[in-house]
């Protein structure tokens, strides 16, 4: 279909409007997540770092400088290399240089390794470890923004599919995955092929064709291209779209930085009975004070996988006083044995969920780190991996999350008198709840008098049946309420009726959750940021830059 493109002027000058609503009328957050963000201190517990505000992080940065034993020139060696293969801009060189010096620190943040970044809160991570780092050093400090790419992780799955919106307002899914992908390989050395431009092409043949379209598109094929691996187009991806900002990306695969690692590998494994007794131990605590645990840690859980011959990644369990194997694998290994091969062969491990942060802030001089809400649940287990192993325990922050609102859903909150709330129960709860107000007073009152009368009636035959047999009166009032519940369905279906007459309005609310609550979630855990690139360029990435209020806790309607 032939498009002309949309131009969006006058970017520069946008100003935007935003509006904080509190995580507690979010749907489906957890009451840890929920108590961490309203009084952390109270956790202290779970969170021996826990900080009241991130004004607070800098004062851990001497215990984080006098407890980092890594060689920052092998680090920052092994960093130059992988970000200069990905493409970094000149101030991500800049921020490895001042990392080289015994004092600075890192504000860190990761997440997995998305199709074309993945959801738009990967953004979000991103820039919050680039405010953070900021604010540090306008106060003083010296510390550099890191992102971890999750390459190690082997749920491809998972990473394989994001989502945009179309030409008409619709939500549309892309998925990709290479033929030669091997199930349980990490997803960062899966190597993209051919096909990856069929999979572009799908999305821009779908998406709005703007001034912006043939810039982002370029964008996107230089980084998936034909060849590359899916970690490596992930940073390269994103390094292009941050590049400004002076963000370090770490591919913790890299040969250097896994013999960097050796180390903490080795120990964890030769402490891996202690950690486990004592994070199981942690998990029992949390839920008997009326939390729950994130992660299922099982008695036989081990710390480490053990990458195979060829290269899958393989949970290790514990199968007897001494030894150690992999599911559907002969082959058992001592702990000596497997302390022995991570000293020798550190790239033959990755660390499970419970030690990666551990790792990471073994191998950064780590301040901080910006995390969603699962993970900010999962600190409150592995902090005994932090104390067994003898490290600092880093201070967790909430990233900055976001709804991004364009003019024309905002028309339509506001005309039909919604706010995000009203958005949070789907596309059904909406309509009912427009066409409440759209059906003419004259049905409205005729419901409630219908609904009065009939009470009014049940009342009546209830006194009478409660003289004659007091199991009728009983059998009454189930029946009273199947009557009420079929009047009050009935009613709701003259609402969604109501509205279903006029498309237009239908459609407006259609469009208006496929791009605040795509598939019935926030719209950062959905979305690819590619959606807004296409339409108002790179000015987007400025304006969430600018939106960013590391003081506010909460889920924030940002006005575009």
């Amino acid at each position: 279909m032939d498009q002309r493109p949309v131009r969006f002027k006058e970017q520069e000058n946008v100003k935007l409007r935003a509006s904080s609503v509190p995580f507690s009328a979010v749907p489906h957050q957890s009451k840890l997540f929920l108590d961490y963000l309203s009084d952390p201190l109270s956790l202290k517990r779970y969170y021996p770092n826990a900080v009241a505000s991130h004004s607070d992080i800098s004062a851990f940065i001497p215990e984080v400088l006098a407890n980092y034993k890594t060689d920052r020139n092998a680090l920052c060696d092994a960093l130059t290399e992988i970000n200069s293969e990905i493409g970094a801009g000149e101030k991500t060189f800049e921020s490895i240089k001042l990392l080289r010096g015994s004092d600075t620190v890192a504000v860190v943040t990761g997440q997995q390794s998305g199709l074309f970044t993945g959801p738009l809160y990967t953004i979000y991570k991103a820039l919050s470890a680039i405010k953070m780092a900021e604010y540090l050093n306008a106060n003083g400090s010296k510390a550099v923004p890191v992102f971890w790419a999750a390459t190690e992780d082997h749920d491809f799955d998972e990473v394989s599919r994001t989502f945009f919106i179309g030409n008409a307002g619709e939500l549309i899914e892309t998925h990709y995955q290479p033929s030669g992908y091997k199930k349980n390989s990490p997803v960062g050395i899966a190597k993209i092929d051919g096909s990856i431009f069929n999979t572009i092409d799908d999305a821009f043949s779908k998406m709005l064709q703007t001034e912006f379209s043939d810039d982002v598109r370029r964008s996107i094929e230089e980084a998936w291209s034909d060849g590359t691996l899916f970690g490596t187009a992930f940073a390269k991806n994103l390094a292009n779209i941050l590049g400004k900002f002076g963000l370090i990306f770490v591919d913790p695969m890299h040969d250097g930085l896994k013999s960097l690692a050796a180390p903490i590998y080795v120990d964890a494994i030769e402490k891996s009975a202690e950690i486990i007794t004592n994070i199981r131990q942690k998990s029992s605590e949390l839920e008997a004070d009326g939390f729950h645990a994130q992660v299922l840690v099982e008695e036989d859980y081990f710390p480490l996988f053990r990458h195979d011959d060829e290269g899958r990644r393989i949970a290790l369990r514990k199968t007897g006083d001494d030894t150690y194997s992999a599911k559907d694998e002969k082959r058992e290994f001592s702990l000596a044995d497997l302390a022995a091969m991570a000293k020798g062969e550190p790239q033959r491990f990755s660390p499970g969920v419970m030690l990666r942060p551990v790792v990471q802030d073994y191998l950064l001089p780590t301040v901080c780190y910006f995390g969603g809400a699962a993970e900010i649940a999962y600190f409150a287990q592995n902090l005994e991996a932090y104390r067994i192993l003898e490290r600092p325990i880093t201070p967790i922050l909430h990233r900055q999350s976001f709804t991004i609102v364009e003019a024309k859903h905002r028309r339509t909150l506001d005309k039909f008198g919604l706010d995000m709330s009203d958005l949070f129960f789907g596309f059904e709860k909406t309509l009912e709840s427009v066409g409440r107000k759209q059906v003419s007073d004259e049905t409205a009152k005729l419901f409630a008098d219908v609904e009065e009368k009939i009470n009014a009636e049940l009342n009546r035959l209830d006194q009478n049946l409660s003289q004659i047999d007091k199991t009728l009166a009983e059998n009454l009032a189930k029946r009273r309420q199947k009557i009420i519940y079929h009047i009050s369905a009935l009613n709701k279906r003259a609402y969604l009726a109501t509205i279903r007459k006029d498309e237009t309005i239908e459609r407006q609310i259609r469009s208006a959750l496929d791009a605040l609550m795509p598939k019935g979630e926030l719209q950062e855990r959905v979305l690819n940021v590619h959606t807004f690139l296409n339409k108002y360029g790179p000015y987007f990435i400025d304006w969430v830059y600018e939106a960013i209020d590391l003081d506010d806790k909460g889920h924030r309607m940002v006005d575009v």
